[in-house]
């Protein structure tokens, strides 16, 4: 995880590059990973889905590298709640990450934009992760513009967890150990991930059909996770009117000064 400002910015940069997404750095995203049921847990792991789970809570880089990873929440645990009963939550919570005070998108903006995490519906509308708009939007309106670049940077984690079922065959069946066992093992793969995109292996390891991306002018998609690695049920949001003014602001920037792959 980056530890300075500046190491952020970096983050961010690749993020605008690649996706066409501005003050982005990080995406997010949560799965229930299958366990078969916990010694003396009664419901605890239960999900929504009806079956027995820990939640693997992950943000990832433009660069498909695991930043963060979270395991062992208990499945019954409410979707909303996974979040808050992380070390994550509270960092950002207290502003020790240090991530990039707000800033204007560019000259000769004057509203100052917070750096964000890429979240969907499973996570709350706040200074540091942001959402897409809700509802149906038509072609062409800022509300569809920014949420389908918003869907197309935040989609890299959903190839991330691809890779990582697909390879190590995480959640293939359920892992037949006790939930710190099974944490054990799922963090290991995301260590071995990490090595491996960093390696002379990467290309072997992700192919270029593991990514979400364009071909002559078509959205053609990368890997994800199987269905049964379910994903985190979405909350409801009430949001400060100035974050909702910052989105706009965001929507409307790319919208007209930032065309690159509506």
């Amino acid at each position: 995880m980056p530890s300075t400002a500046e190491e952020w910015k970096e983050k961010s940069k690749k993020f605008e590059q690649r996706w066409n997404f501005p003050h982005a750095i990080g995406s997010i995203d949560g799965k229930h990973v299958q366990v078969e049921k916990p010694s003396n847990s009664g419901s605890e792991y239960y999900n929504y889905q009806h079956y027995f789970s820990i939640v693997l809570l992950a943000v990832v880089d433009a660069d498909y590298n695991f930043l963060h990873a979270d395991i062992g929440g208990k499945g019954g645990i409410s979707d909303g709640g996974v979040f808050k009963n992380t070390r994550l939550y509270q960092r950002l919570e207290n502003n020790s990450l240090n991530v990039p005070e707000p800033e204007p998108l560019r000259v000769p903006y004057a509203m100052r934009v917070p750096y964000f995490l890429l979240g969907d519906k499973a996570f709350a509308f706040t200074r540091y992760c942001i959402r897409p708009f809700g509802g149906m939007h038509a072609e062409g309106t800022i509300e569809r513009v920014f949420n389908k670049r918003h869907s197309r940077a935040r989609m890299i984690v959903e190839n991330v967890f691809g890779i990582l079922a697909n390879r190590f065959r995480i959640n293939k069946s359920p892992i037949l150990l006790e939930p710190e066992d099974a944490k054990t093992v799922i963090m290991t793969t995301i260590y071995l991930h990490n090595f491996l995109r960093q390696s002379a292996s990467r290309n072997t390891y992700t192919r270029p059909s593991s990514f979400d991306r364009v071909v002559n002018g078509r959205f053609v998609e990368g890997e994800r996770a199987p269905a049964t690695m379910s994903g985190l049920q979405g909350i409801p949001c009430r949001t400060p009117n100035a974050l909702l003014n910052i989105r706009l602001h965001i929507a409307h920037d790319l919208k007209y000064n930032n065309q690159l792959n509506h």
